[in-house]
């Protein structure tokens, strides 16, 4: 009877020690000068992804959305940006909001799932111990808390190198435009309304931007590949900026930078190709090693019963 107390004693403490960190770490705190000044500046820059928020909100409750405000919030009150975070979530066109909820839902499911599964068994007649009921609810907090961030950088990189795939061909396009002899801006605006598919779509919605802010659509470019971590829209932006009154140098440029392109994801694919290739040989090889324990397995038996 004792053993089941202490494991509710602990499972309750667990419990609500992290109830006591979610409200303390919500509680908003007082903003620093320059965390101020920070959100100002922030407050500022309008970017495609602010201005597409109300869509991208969409897709989650009420609730979710005022925890998840509540947290962004605080973080920018504190001074913490988590670029990496932002990057990945402006490539898939979700909201910091969402994101921050849903990691905190699954850390705080985490929390509670333990206790719970220890409170069934001890209900059931059994038990386990409690070190191993609190580094098993650790455990859970931290998969909980890191799974969305981990789900969301592997999607990010597959769609990034999708996007990489989409400007090869945005610099064809362009490069076929200056060619008939449309000017830097008119080409740009052109090539990306002949392509389709979610990359074309930014592009052309950070173009329709540029226009709407009174940048030059290179500079936006610029913007966008810092926003989605694209280094290929960094290199063609400082191109344009560098020769954008010539249009000879600049259709030379963007030719050879669409096919340097294209050889790195042919290079790229004939790697993963090979990664692959490795790795049927090394099932293959361990499905024959089964085989032969399988077939050697009698005799061997029969020697050393003998």
């Amino acid at each position: 009877m004792s053993g089941v107390m202490i494991g509710g004693l602990v499972g309750g403490a667990v419990i609500g020690l992290g109830l006591l960190l979610l409200v303390l770490s919500l509680r908003p705190s007082r903003p620093s000068l320059a965390a101020t000044l920070t959100q100002l500046d922030i407050g500022r820059d309008i970017n495609a992804e602010q201005i597409s928020a109300l869509s991208i909100n969409e897709g989650i409750s009420a609730w979710q959305r005022s925890l998840g405000t509540r947290l962004v919030t605080l973080l920018n009150a504190r001074g913490i940006r988590i670029g990496s975070v932002r990057s990945d979530l402006a490539v898939m066109g979700r909201s910091m909001e969402g994101f921050l909820a849903t990691s905190v839902i699954l850390a705080v499911g985490g929390l509670v799932f333990a206790p719970f599964l220890e409170g069934l068994l001890l209900v059931a007649g059994g038990g386990l111990p409690p070190l191993f009921v609190f580094v098993l609810t650790v455990a859970f907090v931290v998969l909980g808390a890191t799974l969305p961030a981990a789900t969301l950088r592997r999607e990010a990189a597959s769609r990034r190198r999708d996007f990489r795939h989409a400007v090869g061909s945005f610099l064809d396009l362009v490069a076929m435009n200056l060619a008939g002899g449309r000017g830097v801006p008119e080409a740009l605006t052109a090539a990306a309304d002949i392509g389709g598919g979610w990359p074309f779509a930014r592009i052309r919605d950070t173009l329709a931007f540029a226009r709407l802010q009174g940048l030059t659509p290179w500079a936006a470019l610029g913007r966008l590949g810092e926003e989605l971590q694209i280094e290929e829209l960094r290199d063609l932006a400082a191109a344009l900026t560098l020769v954008a009154d010539d249009g000879a140098k600049i259709r030379a440029s963007l030719a050879a930078r669409a096919a340097t392109l294209r050889r790195r994801e042919l290079a790229e694919t004939e790697g993963k190709a090979a990664e692959r290739s490795q790795s049927m040989i090394v099932a293959q090889l361990v499905i024959c090693m089964g085989f032969l324990v399988f077939i050697a397995y009698p005799a061997a038996e029969r020697i050393f019963a003998s």
